[in-house]
């Protein structure tokens, strides 16, 4: 009679195991997955570029890293993903190797949070509040909030359902998990599968293989707590899995370094050896204490809550004790993966494929690279200016060697961006993009331009040419508005402000105007003897260079207001600002123009140019 009641109750359970509990699982590992990695990735979407401000900026403090990797890994639900973008921030140059070792620990402790959300599962009670408390009551209408808001939100509205209807799914996959291997509780031989995993050898291969496949060890310890409806899961065995899954993680990483520099390969390394020694040191504590102590659960089935409680205890006491340690791991890894002529060789990548897995840390990454190209040909300008009112040879060669640099970040950002163009972005990622794309073409420019004064540096030095007083004055103004227009677009690009942006306009036509100004000036100086024809040579080709940096900060300025209204038409937007009445603008030029004023002539009164002169300007 007890055994009809139990059947009554769970008449599942009373049912053996067949082929269609095996089709219901597969199904049900499916949708925990999917459900996991679309949560995961609208988690680190949603974070956006934060994530890339987050890593890129630790500190040398071990406390600072570990609390910021925690933060992280809790963030976008993945260990791996954590550990994957440390090796390629340290391939990248923009984190030291004992900077990761830090955000590698604080990971492991991040990715117990998916254990506890789903081991609220196994609440019981009659009670509204214990009831409230179970995701299975609430899954089903965040399920229906977040399809509702992926079919008509956008942006980040889209996001937040990406994030709802993800939980959902992968609630909806634990239950179905769940209920398809509860048969197996009467299945004799499933219950000495798991005695035998008792062994901590085999416990430890089995959760090692079992993450390794899976690419996750919160999925692996989400399987894992809905094996334990079967009954069949006790602490003896699941200790050692838990343990195992804790090893395998370090696959993900293992795999992503492949190719990467030096550096990079011992991050990864970092990150097996923490798992391995903490494994062991764990361990060896657990049983010797159950030798002694006889732990009362060790036999006692265990529970959803349980299994998330020894995933946290285990990184959080292996965090604890290899922490004060750090340096030891580093030690470690680099007699792993020691020193070579050929890796001193190697230099850090500028953009790591390996964030290509997290797009917005990969966007981030690339718009900062930007901004370092955009810096180099500011410092190669400015240089290459100074280069015309006194030579220097040191410089010229600095300016020639900028300038292949800004080739290389060219060719390295466009080919970059076009991997990430094919990632799923939000909209602001795509603005960023695109702004790029519209941008690292006229930065190359500026720096071919600045070049290009080298060799007008250099042909002034060897035709020893002389500026009049007069000459230097109207150059000096004129370089000063070059230099102030360069510089505000350079900083309006590295901040991404618009608003500066448009103050780049009305500048730009100024120096169009001084360009003007300053051959009308030549050429009344040239009728009066004052200036040379041979300076008239040199200052045609300054004029030319400094007229096409302008032309190019304007198109630099005009790419990033267009993107971000989400239109892109230079031609259009210019004739409205300049021909549109616009009232900013003309207060902008005028304002402007009255900074930039030329000195008032010196020498005798100017005569009517006559064609000769006119001939020798046109040439």
């Amino acid at each position: 009679r007890g055994e009809r009641q139990r059947c009554l109750k769970r008449e599942w359970t009373c049912n053996p195991m067949t082929i269609f509990n095996v089709f219901t699982l597969m199904g049900g590992i499916a949708m925990f997955l999917y459900g996991m990695d679309l949560m995961g990735k609208a988690l680190e979407q949603t974070a956006g570029s934060k994530l890339q401000g987050i890593l890129s900026t630790m500190t040398s403090s071990p406390i600072r890293a570990l609390l910021l990797g925690v933060a992280v890994t809790a963030v976008i639900q993945s260990s791996g993903a954590t550990t994957v973008m440390a090796v390629g921030f340290v391939n990248s140059g923009l984190m030291e190797l004992h900077q990761a070792i830090g955000v590698i620990m604080g990971a492991n402790i991040g990715t117990t949070v998916t254990g506890w959300l789903l081991s609220l599962s196994g609440l019981e009670g009659e009670s509204f509040i214990t009831k409230m408390l179970n995701p299975n009551a609430w899954s089903p209408i965040l399920g229906f909030i977040g399809i509702w808001l992926y079919m008509v939100g956008k942006d980040r509205k889209r996001g937040v359902g990406k994030i709802l209807l993800g939980f959902a799914i992968l609630m909806a996959g634990m239950n179905t998990m769940s209920n398809a291997m509860s048969p197996l509780a009467d299945e004799p031989w499933f219950m000495n599968l798991f005695l035998s995993f008792s062994n901590p050898v085999l416990g430890v291969i089995a959760g090692a293989v079992l993450t390794a496949v899976l690419q996750s060890s919160s999925a692996a310890v989400g399987i894992l707590q809905a094996l334990t409806s079967t009954g069949a899961v006790t602490y003896s065995a699941a200790v050692p899995i838990i343990m195992g899954q804790n090893i395998g993680t370090t696959v993900t990483a293992l795999i992503s370094s492949a190719g990467a520099n030096k550096n990079a390969k011992r991050t990864a390394f970092v990150h097996l050896y923490f798992n391995v020694i903490g494994t062991i040191i764990f361990l060896c504590g657990f049983y010797g204490l159950h030798a002694l102590i006889r732990f009362s659960f060790f036999n006692a089935t265990a529970n959803t809550f349980g299994i998330a409680m020894v995933h946290t205890i285990f990184n959080i006491v292996t965090t604890a004790i290899l922490l004060p340690f750090n340096r030891l791991l580093e030690k470690l890894a680099i007699m792993t993966v020691p020193d070579s002529p050929a890796d001193k060789k190697q230099e850090n990548s500028l953009l790591d494929d390996r964030l290509l897995a997290t797009p917005s840390v990969a966007v981030a990454r690339a718009m900062l690279t930007g901004g370092d190209m955009a810096e180099i040909c500011r410092t190669s300008l400015l240089q290459a200016m100074s280069t015309t009112h006194k030579w220097n040879d040191a410089i010229a060669d600095e300016v020639e060697r900028k300038e292949d640099a800004v080739d290389h970040y060219e060719d390295v950002l466009g080919t970059y961006l076009v991997k990430l163009s094919a990632k799923h972005l939000s909209t602001e990622d795509n603005r960023t993009i695109n702004t790029l794309l519209h941008t690292i073409g006229d930065f190359e420019r500026v720096s071919d331009h600045a070049v290009n004064l080298i060799k007008t540096a250099e042909e002034i030095r060897d035709k020893s040419i002389q500026f009049s007083e007069e000459a230097l004055g109207d150059l000096g103004v004129l370089e000063a508005a070059v230099q102030d227009i360069v510089n505000r677009t350079v900083d309006a690009f590295q901040k991404g402000d618009v608003y500066a942006a448009g103050k780049i306009e009305p500048l730009e036509q100024v120096v169009d105007g001084l360009v003007r100004e300053v051959k009308t000036r030549h050429i009344a100086r040239l009728q009066a003897g004052v200036c040379t024809i041979e300076y008239g040579f040199v200052l045609d080709d300054l004029l030319t260079n400094y007229e096409r940096i302008a032309d190019h900060c304007s198109n630099i300025a005009v790419a990033m207001i267009e993107v971000a209204a989400d239109k892109f038409d230079t031609h259009e937007y210019l004739a409205t600002v300049k021909h549109g009445g616009s009232v900013k603008f003309e207060q902008r030029y005028e304002k402007y123009r009255g900074r930039y004023t030329f000195p008032p002539e010196t020498y005798a009164e100017m005569q009517p140019v006559s064609a000769p002169c006119n001939a020798e300007e046109d040439a």
